[in-house]
């Protein structure tokens, strides 16, 4: 090993791992710890690109992140990554025809307090 801040071969010692699993070394001339040969931290994008068309093609991130080995959430972050890389999609100047469904929503809040359970006034029994 070649220290890269004084560049002596000798005295370099293991120190330890990454998390990622690559080797660390210590320089004991200068001091310097270092990573000769980096370990990618993370996953190729033909990788997540498989991930993503998954997703696309109807398959939940559960499943997905069990049928590839990683975590759901990953999939969701590059999901979400991906999405936000696309362009906006197009909007018609002039709309000509609208369709509606029976979605029924409100705007702001209801006017009138809900009415599923009636209020009893009388007492009962008296007759």
């Amino acid at each position: 090993m070649k220290c890269p801040k004084c560049g002596s071969e000798e005295k370099q010692h293991k120190v330890g791992k990454l998390p990622s699993g690559s080797q660390r070394y210590r320089c004991y001339l200068c001091g310097c710890k270092y990573t000769p040969e980096k370990k990618p931290y993370t996953y190729d994008k033909e990788f997540r690109m498989k991930a993503v068309q998954l997703y696309v093609d109807g398959m939940n991130l559960r499943r997905i992140g069990r049928q590839l080995g990683v975590h759901h959430q990953s999939v969701a972050n590059w999901a979400k990554a991906h999405a936000e890389k696309l362009p906006e999609a197009p909007v018609p100047e002039k709309v000509e025809n609208a369709e509606m469904d029976e979605l029924f929503t409100f705007i702001g809040d209801k006017k009138t307090k809900s009415t599923s359970l009636p209020k009893l006034t009388e007492k009962r029994g008296a007759s």
